[in-house]
């Protein structure tokens, strides 16, 4: 319990924590922006292991690396996820027992949409038609939310939105949602929200940076969201190496850390975060 009676959630990374009067806000949606190579998946994977430690499941969605591949480098950062029980939703047989993660690939998003399709056969033809690669599709990505929380046995009922657990969601990367249309990232963003935002569930959404902009690509991730981390690294032709950085651009019901962050990735520890004097 934080100040003013605010339930907190720890991010897995202790200056963070700090920075944060105890961590994020449970319930909050926190975007964490930035370029490639700024340190985003590895927050995702600090966020997740603290949830998991602490005995919360986890809805891991991956749009850009397959989850082993998310695993072996968790593991460089003393991260085991194998320690945990982990399916993955595009598998064709059910858990042999509840899951403490629920991985929601490319794979297991075509999975759902292909159930989709198939749900709205009687619609006719053409709405199948066009349901039936919808993979990176918003509709696609909250039936596949739902899923996974009937796997992981936190809804009272089949039929019910909202988990009776505290459940941690994550989806790297939000922006491969709106990867063709960015203009509608901000409607898209609400669909999302509408559907999926619940007080028990404390979600990170990646959102990448355009290179020629340094801007969000896609507009209005960040206006809906109760928290942004944002990541960024000193252009590297001038500074001859890489220097990384995050600040705490808002977090509501929080009075956060107003200064820059440092941003080191150390192998066996993962993100450690140094003030700037």
């Amino acid at each position: 319990m934080g100040y003013g009676g605010v339930v907190r959630v720890s991010t897995g990374i202790r200056e963070l924590d700090d920075a944060l009067e105890g961590g994020v806000p449970r319930g909050s949606w926190v975007a964490i922006t930035g370029e490639p190579g700024t340190g985003k998946s590895i927050m995702c994977m600090h966020f997740a292991w603290a949830g998991l430690n602490a005995g919360d499941p986890v809805v891991y969605v991956t749009t850009e690396a397959e989850f082993r591949d998310v695993m072996r480098q968790a593991r460089m950062f003393g991260m085991d996820f194998e320690k945990f029980k982990t399916y993955d939703i595009a598998s064709r047989a059910e858990p042999g027992e509840t899951p403490n993660i629920v991985v929601i690939d490319i794979f297991g998003l075509l999975k759902i949409a292909r159930q989709l399709s198939e749900s709205q056969e009687e619609q006719g033809e053409e709405v199948a038609r066009r349901r039936r690669f919808a993979v990176l599709d918003i509709e696609t990505l909250t039936a596949a939310i739902h899923e996974a929380y009937r796997i992981l046995g936190v809804l009272r009922e089949e039929k019910a939105r909202t988990p009776y657990r505290h459940v941690r969601l994550i989806i790297d990367s939000i922006s491969a949602f709106w990867a063709d249309k960015p203009a509608m990232a901000r409607k898209y963003s609400y669909e999302l929200k509408i559907a999926t935002h619940r007080e028990n569930v404390t979600a990170y959404l990646v959102s990448q940076y355009a290179m020629t902009t340094k801007s969000t690509f896609g507009f209005g991730l960040e206006h809906i969201a109760d928290g942004v981390l944002h990541l960024w690294m000193d252009d590297v032709e001038s500074s001859k190496e890489v220097r990384r950085y995050m600040i705490i651009k808002k977090m509501r019901m929080t009075n956060h850390a107003r200064t820059a962050f440092k941003l080191e990735i150390i192998p066996g520890k993962g993100v450690v975060l140094e003030k700037l004097r």
